[in-house]
């Protein structure tokens, strides 16, 4: 669960901290209200990918962080064969240098970015306005039947 976000220097936000509270988040606002800017850096530390264009201040460096409670998430495994220190409060950070090259960090150890995506995955859920188009899909239609019907011992053979 996402307890807070800081973000410094990252497209119209000079600094932001935000503590959010347990459960359910939703983000919403007018046009214009910043909230894509918001999704944007959950992006960052969820992997994506990133660019000087989203520097405030071209001279300075983007530094996005998040903290997760990730008890309950099954996440031993991934620390173990990543080499990573497990805590139970785990700190995510992603910086962006004036010149572009990106670095991402876990708990302050140095990661790929395929190692934040895939922890991105497990911790970031974002849906988004138009997603309700999903559920037109039959791919999501038939993982939905598979998953009531505990189909997923059959899937994996």
């Amino acid at each position: 669960m996402l307890k807070h976000l800081s973000v410094q220097n990252y497209a119209l936000i000079d600094k932001l901290e935000v503590e959010f509270s347990e459960g359910l988040t939703i983000i919403t606002g007018e046009t214009g209200a910043g909230k894509s800017i918001l999704l944007g850096a959950l992006g960052l530390i969820s992997g994506s990918r990133a660019d000087t264009q989203s520097l405030q201040d071209k001279t300075k460096k983007c530094i996005v962080e998040a903290s997760f409670n990730i008890k309950g998430y099954a996440l031993k495994d991934f620390f173990k064969a990543n080499e990573l220190d497990y805590e139970i409060t785990t700190a995510i950070r992603r910086e962006i240098n004036p010149e572009g090259k990106s670095r991402a960090f876990i708990n302050d150890t140095p990661v790929t970015l395929s190692q934040l995506k895939e922890l991105g995955e497990f911790l970031i859920d974002i849906h988004s306005q138009h997603q309700t188009l999903t559920l037109n899909g039959s791919e999501f239609q038939l993982s939905v039947v598979d998953a009531f019907a505990k189909h997923a011992d059959l899937l994996e053979e």
